[in-house]
């Protein structure tokens, strides 16, 4: 992760404990994109707002979040999204990722920094992840930036990393996909 300006962290998502295990992981504050209905959740809203979250509305005025998470980003802040939409499990059936980090990316020229969660017990769930022990591996791959006109490789190519789909080596396949003379 850069040491100053802004950058994007995406992940799998898989519990409730994942964005705990984000924030352990990264050096700078994350500033999470989170939807709606978990932001207005009762007794937490204070505390998302506290920590500076961006709600989206996914029903409606999904937009007014990309200005919050564009302003952050332009204001050197990192955010966190889980670009699936919700908790997919390896297990689930394949999710195609929402474009919102190929647009902040290519928009801010933001570095993407994909992270895989494995080893959580209690998948699929909110609440009891949080207090199941388990063996937590997080995988961090190198950043990668969205140009114009290569969103949807370099969407599949987060999707790949983030599902454990990886077959290229990272570095290898970043310069050839996204750094080619």
């Amino acid at each position: 992760m850069p040491k100053r300006g802004g950058a994007i962290v995406v992940s799998n998502h898989v519990s409730g404990l994942d964005p705990l295990l984000m924030v352990a992981a990264c050096r700078r504050p994350l500033r999470f994109i989170i939807a709606r209905e978990e932001y207005e959740r009762w007794g937490l809203t204070w505390f998302f707002r506290a920590i500076g979250c961006i709600p989206v509305d996914r029903a409606a005025r999904p937009e007014r979040a990309l200005r919050g998470a564009l302003r952050k980003l332009r204001a050197g802040e990192v955010i966190a999204l889980f670009p699936h939409g919700k908790i997919h499990l390896d297990s689930d059936p394949p999710r195609r990722l929402k474009g919102g980090v190929a647009a902040l990316s290519r928009l801010t020229r933001s570095p993407v920094i994909p992270m895989r969660i494995e080893g959580v017990k209690g998948q699929g769930k909110v609440f009891p992840a949080l207090w199941q022990r388990g063996r937590v591996r997080i995988r961090v791959f190198p950043d990668l930036v969205c140009t114009p006109g290569e969103e949807e490789p370099f969407l599949r190519d987060i999707a790949q990393m983030i599902e454990g789909r990886w077959t290229i080596p990272p570095v290898e396949r970043r310069r050839e996909r996204f750094h080619a003379p």
